[in-house]
């Protein structure tokens, strides 16, 4: 349950009614094949047992909205447990030998057409898959995470949802940097690769921008220290004045402030797997009010099932016209009220501080 205030220019603080809440999920299920032929492609991957044991994991979730990346060879496996409750988006194909044409005389040119990308919505939601995209640039054919055998991209929704708001949700998978690469200094054209495809992904949100608040999820390989997301996306997004952007994670976990590791061993709590909002300057608005690495019923001999754990945030649609909001969250997320400006970010704002707007001072109880 949320508590909600609406915080005008005046003396007084104003009710508003809660809009509906939504939750999201994102989580690579790791879907390479253990072996082609006798060869070992993807060995210690979850398989057609562990894939199972996702899909049951997902079932009892839950989650309105799933994004899933590396939906590969054991898609059918995986989406037996999701059908009753969700629909799906189209499954683009295995990784494999079977069905594809392959010229084993001049496989430097292979690349399987699938992106491994999958959407999965609950039945009373009303979503469109809009455009499944590849990315621009790549780097690594048989070395470097092998980025260059696969079609990675980006695909987009339009999400209605049960409330009436629409919204608009990217899933995406970005090159990797490979552990030995990075230990040995070898991961710039890897971080190169990823800045261009956050570029890619930046022209296309602000090309197609509009008065819905826009979701941001997937495997995007990122760590605010290597990759300078923060600036070349998010603040760059902001400086238009057309709209604001903002990390779920680095909001409601960390305060604000954005992590400076460089390596995934340094890294922490940061996940390679991420939630980013944008809520238009005209629009409506979505607030993240919870989220969570969901580590709950997803191990596997004390490792993640997929490739990573699953995150998840929920979000609340807010007022359009909200000036700012202030939610007390009652469930295990919540240590402090949270309060969050026009744009539906959140602020550092103790409880008793003062909201100053054109001169009037509300006190925020």
């Amino acid at each position: 349950m949320i508590a909600a205030t609406l915080l005008c220019g005046s003396h007084a603080a104003l009710a508003v009614e809660p809009g509906g809440e939504f939750s999201i999920a994102t989580l690579n299920v790791d879907g390479l094949p253990q072996k082609i032929l006798m060869v070992k492609v993807n060995a210690n991957g979850p398989g057609d047992e562990g894939t199972a044991r996702i899909g049951k994991y997902l079932a009892g979730k839950g989650y309105d909205l799933v994004m899933m990346q590396e939906d590969f060879n054991f898609h059918g496996v995986l989406s037996v447990w999701l059908e009753d409750d969700y629909s799906m988006d189209e499954w683009s194909g295995d990784v494999g030998l079977d069905g594809h044409k392959i010229d084993f005389l001049h496989l430097q040119n292979h690349r399987f057409v699938c992106d491994g990308l999958m959407g999965c919505w609950k039945k009373d939601l009303q979503v469109t898959p809009a455009a499944r995209t590849a990315w621009t640039a790549n780097f690594g054919k048989f070395c470097h995470a092998m980025d260059e055998m696969v079609t990675k991209g980006y695909r987009r929704y339009d999400v209605t949802l049960r409330d009436g708001t629409a919204i608009v949700v990217y899933n995406m998978h970005m090159d990797a940097t490979a552990s030995d690469d990075e230990a040995d200094g070898k991961g710039t054209p890897d971080h190169e690769a990823r800045m261009a495809q956050w570029a890619q992904l930046k022209a296309d949100v602000e090309t197609l921008m509009d008065s819905r608040p826009i979701i941001i999820v997937g495997d995007m390989n990122t760590l605010y220290g290597r990759d300078d997301v923060r600036g070349e996306f998010i603040e760059a997004i902001n400086a238009t004045g057309r709209a604001t952007a903002a990390d779920v994670w680095v909001e409601l976990k960390q305060g604000g402030v954005y992590p400076t590791a460089k390596t995934e061993a340094e890294a922490g709590e940061e996940t390679f797997d991420k939630i980013l909002y944008i809520n238009p300057s005209d629009g409506a608005k979505i607030v993240p009010v919870s989220f969570t690495i969901d580590r709950d019923g997803y191990l596997r001999d004390g490792k993640p099932l997929g490739d990573h754990w699953p995150v998840a945030a929920k979000f609340r649609v807010a007022s359009r016209d909200a000036v700012g909001i202030s939610a007390t969250l009652n469930d295990k997320e919540a240590e402090d009220e949270v309060i969050y400006n026009m744009n539906g970010q959140r602020v550092e704002q103790p409880r008793g501080g003062v909201y100053i707007k054109n001169g009037n001072k509300t006190v925020i109880r």
